[in-house]
């Protein structure tokens, strides 16, 4: 029997899809939940997909962005070498010898992020980390003509390549993009569940755009779905590797979902933070804790939508975010999916209305 999971992470995780060019996972959610749900778009390009419950409101919106870090083209050189500008947070230790895809709109462009070689590198160039503008993209052209005639354009995306690939433990799966193509198929998974189930409520499942870039689609997607309660669905870092120390970053492969006690754009709702340990533990789902100094989620700008909303971000544990490929674990993945579709059918208007008091 097909593992219906792995084949869904799989799919969603090769798409393309950096931050503004996200049509493809779109296409992704759509395929899976149009015969289940009512589909429309905002205009920045998000996906809202509407599962009736019993009842119209209280209206919950889980959200995943589809968009990835990756690059965008800014210049072609005489001599066939592409410079390029990141979209989203990247670190540049973690770029050099990478593959990358062009997407032109000719098809398909495939090159290798290079920079100057280090044989003639002085010793204090040896020293300082590579930053994105001291590199550029082979695509093994010698001349910028070669790559017009590859249909090459400022303003093209630069999409990492990693094949998705089952590590030899069979439990975790090594990718790119689960940043936050995790957050898609958690939604998508949930929603599935729902469809089988009853729910006191109406829920939004939205893939949002640009979230890289300043959680942008949560913005406008905000608007299309009116939401009382807000879930964002999100990967945390994994502290579980050498050198990092617990209080930095507390996740663990394996252990289950993260509920995220505060990020840099918000401070939870503490009823709605309860309301899913009491869910947890009910269930004998194994949780953990994360808390994340910087950098934001979707939530930061859905909690501010209108009056407010009451939001919290569940995390599933991911080792190596923002590069070309991070590592998950397929329990905690499963878990989170079981955790949220648990609390979902607990969101009636009584308790919605209980949040906020």
């Amino acid at each position: 029997m097909a593992d219906e999971t792995l084949e869904l992470l799989r799919e969603l995780t090769e798409a393309p899809g950096v931050s503004g060019y996200e049509q493809e996972v779109r296409e992704i959610i759509r395929k899976h939940l149009q015969n289940i749900t009512v589909i429309e778009q905002d205009r920045l390009g998000s996906i809202v997909c509407r599962k009736d419950g019993k009842n119209e409101i209280p209206r919950i919106m889980i959200a995943g962005h589809m968009d990835e870090i990756g690059f965008i083209v800014k210049l072609i050189t005489d001599e066939g070498f592409i410079k390029f500008s990141p979209i989203g947070g990247w670190w540049g230790h973690v770029l050099l010898a990478q593959r990358v895809v062009i997407k032109t709109r000719k098809g398909d462009v495939h090159g290798l992020i290079g920079s100057k070689p280090p044989h003639i590198l002085s010793e204090e160039e040896r020293k300082k980390l590579l930053e994105p503008k001291d590199m550029y993209i082979d695509i093994g052209a010698t001349s910028a003509e070669e790559v017009k005639e590859l249909g090459v354009r400022p303003g093209d995306p630069a999409v990492p390549v990693f094949p998705f690939t089952i590590s030899g433990t069979g439990k975790t799966y090594i990718g790119k993009a689960f940043d936050d193509r995790v957050g898609c198929g958690i939604l998508i998974d949930v929603i599935k569940n729902l469809a089988r189930e009853s729910h006191p409520n109406t829920v939004y499942g939205v893939g949002t755009v640009q979230e890289e870039v300043g959680l942008r689609g949560a913005r406008t997607s905000s608007w299309v779905v009116e939401p009382d309660v807000g879930l964002t669905m999100e990967v945390g870092v994994a502290g579980d590797v050498p050198d990092v120390k617990k209080e930095d970053a507390q996740g663990k492969l394996g252990k289950g979902p993260a509920i995220v006690i505060r990020d840099g754009t918000m401070i939870p709702n503490l009823r709605l933070r309860d309301l899913f340990i009491e869910t947890a533990e009910a269930l004998r789902v194994p949780y953990q804790f994360d808390l994340l100094d910087r950098g934001g989620t979707d939530s930061g700008a859905i909690h501010l939508h209108r009056r407010g909303v009451p939001n919290l971000v569940i995390a599933v544990p991911t080792r190596h975010i923002h590069s070309h490929a991070g590592i998950i674990h397929r329990d905690d993945y499963d878990r989170t999916v079981e955790l949220v579709t648990a609390v979902i059918k607990k969101l009636d208007v009584e308790t919605v209305a209980d949040l906020t008091k």
